[in-house]
């Protein structure tokens, strides 16, 4: 069996890349753990000095690495470079933080000395969706690598070279040969690494569906377990907020990566007050921006990454106009090759429709009218989802108070687009998954938090 990866753009073939035999798949696992055994002993400066040379590696190799996403998954270039740039960024952060994170916690008890140690675990198995190819990797790897720990890779089917260019990062930079490798293999073969006694926890950054699996089978073997999972992230416009901010964040969260990111604003509820207001100039900026060639440097939308997305994303909005939804922009399929489609927005949206209550995954944004404030929170709140959430207002202290105490999700921000950030901890509730990426909480995510006490 071969994995095979289409260019989004044309449809051409970009390679075929046999799926890994058992006999090799075993080597690169217990390759993993040799080459645990052996970093875990080594000082944190010296871990430091390889992620600081992989930072330098991924900046020098930024623009090969940015066309290598744009040609296999769609990604305007430009928005592939920042991407590069964030992963470097990543990589410096816990270089200078690791040890501080990490370092022994003396508390104050009747023994002579106790303190809490923070010990990595072993071999951790990542599975990676394709839509951030570079940054979901190293979003994980970054933290459980500093921590001591050797990483394993099972990324998207469509990003296979991604996959192995991520591979070359850690070679090139200065890493174990074996500390980090990626498995080229199908959702068939996971099982059985998730099952292998030399891994010993497993991340997951996908669907909700995927998420189920790979937890039931971790869980049955008792393995540690961090779940980013799908989000269907709310927006919400007070009558106070500053409409032309509103609009250019929420259209820029729509549309960024083609609109495929968990965090991207998905519902947008507006108060009466601003409704027809904020809908005209939103449609008018969504209406702006046309879908182009990845590999362009003024392209802003590039395509879908693969067909079954765009068929599945037309499937809900074609669903929700017959449920009763308008359409006041795009909403159709193009002729023409690529897996292109159009920024669309619908009005009229409610509960009960897909664009509502399953994940969009797509340029396609449904606005909601609520209300008053009141409604636009039970709104915002009433979803299975829970990753991200963005409430726009003139007033900051009241902003902060509805991030802060009434919008259920990992991450609130006021006036301001939802993206992941080194310094601060990532992740979700409800069904958007469990457990943190990034910041000191992440780096603690695969360690065993060790209690040591001695009594004179």
């Amino acid at each position: 069996m071969s994995l095979i990866s289409i260019n989004p753009a044309n449809g051409e073939k970009i390679a075929d890349y046999p799926e890994m035999p058992e006999e090799e798949i075993e080597a690169r696992i217990t390759g993993a753990w040799r080459a645990f055994e052996d970093w875990r002993r080594v000082a944190f400066s010296d871990r430091a000095a390889r992620f600081v040379a992989a930072k330098e590696y991924l900046l020098q190799h930024r623009e090969r690495f940015a066309k290598l996403m744009a040609m296999e998954m769609g990604k305007p270039i430009a928005q592939g470079r920042a991407e590069i740039e964030k992963c470097a960024s990543v990589c410096e952060y816990y270089a200078r933080h690791g040890e501080e994170f990490l370092g022994p916690q003396p508390t104050s008890t009747e023994a002579a000395k106790s303190y809490v140690a923070f010990e990595p675990l072993g071999v951790v198995l990542a599975i990676m969706p394709w839509n951030f190819p570079f940054w979901q990797v190293f979003r994980f790897a970054a933290p459980a690598v500093m921590a001591g720990n050797a990483a394993l890779l099972k990324h998207a089917s469509n990003v296979c070279g991604c996959a192995l260019a991520i591979e070359e990062v850690f070679r090139e930079s200065g890493f174990p040969a074996d500390l980090f490798r990626t498995l080229l293999i199908s959702h068939g073969a996971v099982p059985a690494v998730i099952g292998h006694p030399a891994v010993r926890a497993v991340t997951l950054t996908g669907s909700n569906r995927a998420g189920e699996e790979v937890a039931a089978q971790a869980g049955a073997l008792l393995k540690k377990t961090v779940m980013e999972l799908g989000g269907s992230d709310p927006f919400v416009v007070l009558a106070d907020a500053d409409l032309e901010h509103a609009v250019e964040i929420a259209v820029q969260s729509r549309l960024n990566n083609g609109g495929q990111s968990c965090i991207s604003a998905k519902r947008f509820i507006l108060v009466q007050e601003v409704r027809e207001e904020f809908e005209r100039r939103f449609i008018e900026a969504m209406g702006s921006v046309t879908p182009g060639d990845p590999l362009s440097e003024t392209t802003k939308l590039g395509p879908l990454a693969r067909l079954d997305l765009r068929e599945s994303l037309q499937r809900q909005v074609e669903a929700s106009l017959k449920l009763g939804a308008e359409l006041r922009l795009g909403g159709k399929i193009p002729d023409g090759k690529g897996v292109y489609y159009p920024p669309t927005v619908l009005s009229g949206v409610r509960k009960g429709m897909p664009v509502f209550d399953e994940e969009v995954f797509g340029p396609v944004a449904p606005l909601i009218a609520a209300r008053d404030e009141a409604h636009a929170i039970a709104l915002a709140n009433d979803t299975p989802f829970g990753l991200g959430a963005t409430v726009c207002t003139g007033d900051l202290a009241r902003g902060e108070k509805i991030a802060r105490e009434a919008l259920n999700a990992g991450s609130c921000f006021v006036n301001a687009m939802v993206k992941s950030d080194p310094r601060l901890p990532f992740g979700g509730v409800k069904a958007s998954g469990y457990g943190r990426e990034l910041s000191s909480f992440g780096i603690r995510e695969f360690v065993n938090i060790k209690t040591v006490l001695v009594m004179s």
